[in-house]
């Protein structure tokens, strides 16, 4: 119960990695109100409607936590909106599309972290974790989208998560003198049922031999919002099974 009784923001808490999150943090104590898009909103279960890439949906969520709850100890930026065309390739990529895609994925983190930040600055304490990824550390390995069928990683995905994790250590700095910690998790690939083929080059390179699951992922995310971490910040933990490495 290392969370208990905190209140945590987590963005996204319906998707693929959110819901083991949400479930993880609520296990460790939490009161976790999950900012999810076009859900049947229950305030009283607290899950809240917001679209991250709408101002006045994101003010009207940290409204909501605030009557409620009067406060907030910690945000995880999880959302991942995107452009229906997400998956081009690099050369058939839309101008339009990548600044949309910049703009719904940074720039709302940008957003929502401002104003979390904001209420945490009064109250001289919180913790934000930052969903990066390995790929805003290095570069891709293309080889394992051979006879794919067309897979590719898309190219704003390395420019967003590069941005985002640099943007966690700016905030660190910049929040710290008021005991605020900003961090990121860096996950690999986590499997979600890709083509097999992809699954198979991808787990011949990783040194673990494996996808991660979402549960590899949560307990670092549960680590970084707790007391237990209260003198890291500015730090990018990478789970990746040991991609990074080699």
């Amino acid at each position: 119960m290392k969370l208990r009784d905190k209140i945590i923001i987590v963005t996204g808490g319906n998707g693929l990695l959110g819901k083991d999150l949400v479930k993880y943090l609520l296990d460790s104590g939490a009161k976790v109100v999950n900012a999810e898009l076009e859900v049947l909103e229950d305030i009283d279960d607290d899950l809240i409607s917001c679209d991250v890439t709408s101002k006045n949906s994101v003010k009207r969520l940290i409204e909501i936590v605030l009557d409620k709850y009067g406060h907030i100890d910690g945000l995880v930026n999880n959302a991942y909106p995107r452009t229906l065309d997400w998956g081009n390739k690099f050369e058939d990529i839309l101008l339009e599309s990548w600044k949309s895609n910049v703009d719904m994925q940074l720039n709302s983190a940008f957003y929502i972290s401002q104003l979390v930040l904001e209420v945490m600055k009064k109250f001289k304490n919180g913790s934000i974790v930052n969903i990066a990824s390995i790929y805003g550390v290095v570069g891709n390995d293309f080889t394992i989208y051979d006879n794919t069928d067309g897979m590719t990683s898309p190219a704003a995905y390395s420019a967003i998560k590069g941005g985002i994790i640099n943007l966690t250590r700016y905030l660190a700095s910049y929040y710290g003198e008021y005991g605020i910690r900003v961090n990121c998790v860096s996950p690999g690939g986590i499997f979600n049922h890709q083509n097999p083929q992809f699954i198979k080059q991808f787990e011949k390179k990783v040194p673990l031999k494996r996808m991660a699951k979402p549960s590899d992922i949560s307990p670092s995310i549960g680590f970084l919002l707790s007391d237990e971490a209260t003198y890291i910040t500015g730090h990018n933990l990478i789970v990746d099974g040991g991609w990074t490495a080699i």
